[in-house]
């Protein structure tokens, strides 16, 4: 395999555990330039010290990439962007990106959310975008230090719907290499929404009674309202072609039920604690406009949208 510039923007809970498993596998024999985009006092301490990923996986925790950057602006000719950003900041990373990318460039997002792939698609319409979605319990701990917990984090990506024949296989290989749980499909958007259905309506509804997963599984009011929000998002996939099957509201409860009855949702945390910048666009944001452009209707989510809102 030639010699590939990888660059992992944003050293959050996604962006450091993989980008840190990509950096530490690469240091062993150098086959790929990764570099990382940080900001702030972030970007001071990698820098400085390298980037440490506190894991069970890796009793070696600090990584040195081979380059770490202030700004998008500095990179120059990648093979591989890791978008790993908040949703809110997706379109102005595409925007800065769309002066130092090249047709050649494949774009792989580790956001969790129903209309990434088509947010990024509307800004750099020329390149290949893998979709993606990914399940890993990891956080910033402090400022150049993530800390992961539990089972090892997984991506599963997919082709370019776009693109399907395009040649993404030094990718998968990296990926392999860099010893990630991963799966690669030829149409990963039935697990993106499978996933978008569950966070959605538990995010939501969980935002607005500032409740629990629990409590949306157990009390009678705000099942119903998952319920109505997991139906709308069920129409909006199937006029796009997903069919996430007659049962999917069944299961996502069952999903829910195995978790802790306390756990919260990051939107719900977010919401409830006053943060201004939150998943609330990424959740309901995408529901109301892909129900606006399919026609179909999408009250339940619209009503608790103005709710949190307010």
């Amino acid at each position: 395999m030639n010699k590939k510039n990888i660059v992992i923007i944003g050293l959050g809970g996604v962006g450091g555990y993989f980008g840190f498993k990509i950096s530490q596998s690469n240091e062993l024999d150098q086959q790929h330039k990764v570099s990382f985009v940080a900001r702030g006092k972030t970007y001071d301490i990698v820098k400085k010290n390298g980037f440490t990923l506190l894991s069970q996986e890796h009793p070696n925790s600090i990584t040195i990439p081979n380059a770490i950057y202030k700004t998008i602006s500095e990179i120059k000719d990648p093979d591989l962007i890791l978008i790993c950003v908040k949703e809110y900041d997706l379109e102005n990373v595409c925007s800065q990106l769309s002066e130092v990318i090249t047709k050649k460039t494949i774009l792989l997002p580790m956001m969790n959310g129903a209309d990434i792939y088509d947010r990024i698609q509307n800004i750099l319409p020329e390149n290949i975008i893998l979709p993606s979605c990914v399940y890993v319990a990891s956080h910033i701990k402090e400022k150049g230090i993530v800390e992961h917990k539990g089972k090892p984090g997984k991506l599963i990506f997919g082709k370019d719907p776009l693109s399907v024949n395009a040649n993404v296989s030094w990718v998968i290989e990296l990926i392999e290499k860099s010893k990630i749980d991963y799966e690669f499909k030829d149409n990963s958007m039935l697990d993106i929404w499978t996933k978008f259905i569950f966070i959605a309506s538990f995010g939501l509804v969980t935002a607005k009674h500032n409740s629990s997963i629990g409590a949306v599984c157990n009390d009678d009011i705000q099942r119903n309202e998952a319920s109505e929000i997991m139906n709308e998002i069920h129409q909006i996939a199937t006029k796009k072609g997903i069919h996430l099957g007659e049962n999917i509201i069944e299961q996502t409860f069952k999903k829910a039920a195995t978790f802790p009855p306390q756990t919260p949702t990051s939107l719900q945390l977010d919401v409830n604690s006053g943060k201004e910048n939150n998943e609330l666009e990424l959740f309901a944001g995408a529901i109301i406009n892909y129900g606006e452009i399919l026609n179909i209707q999408h009250p339940f989510t619209l009503k608790i949208f103005n709710e949190i809102k307010k």
